[in-house]
């Protein structure tokens, strides 16, 4: 089931995003000299296209892993991912299982099970035109 899950989230949204978390824990907000401008291309070419859920994942996985921000780029990207799958109508508990699977894939946390079962979700929602 692919999906522009993450247009409405350009740069200056994502930028933002870490702006607030950084904020709200007192940490110092702003950009990378190495891992800025790759992040930004990176999510310019692609947060506009429809994706499927395990991309959407690797695209916040990869723009996190280029560290764009000073601080709390794994936040910035599971806070994107998370907003996106909050936008399909699951029951509460599945919903949660969600979130919480694609929150550990896009921070890099998942073991292999985990990130397997991310996939068999995906795989059974979208059997379900979910």
């Amino acid at each position: 089931m692919k999906h522009a899950w993450l247009s409405a989230a350009g740069w200056t949204v994502v930028t933002e995003i870490n702006r607030q978390l950084c904020m709200q824990a007192g940490a110092q907000h702003g950009q990378t000299s190495e891992g800025h401008e790759p992040a930004k291309r990176l999510w310019a070419k692609r947060h506009l296209q429809a994706l499927d859920l395990a991309q959407v994942a690797k695209l916040c996985h990869d723009c996190h892993r280029l560290a764009p921000f000073l601080n709390y780029n794994g936040n910035t990207f599971v806070a994107i991912a998370r907003q996106a799958v909050a936008t399909i109508a699951l029951p509460p508990a599945e919903a949660a299982v969600l979130r919480s699977l694609i929150g550990h894939v896009v921070a890099g946390t998942a073991e292999p099970p985990e990130h397997d079962r991310f996939l068999q979700f995906i795989r059974t929602l979208a059997e379900r035109g979910t």
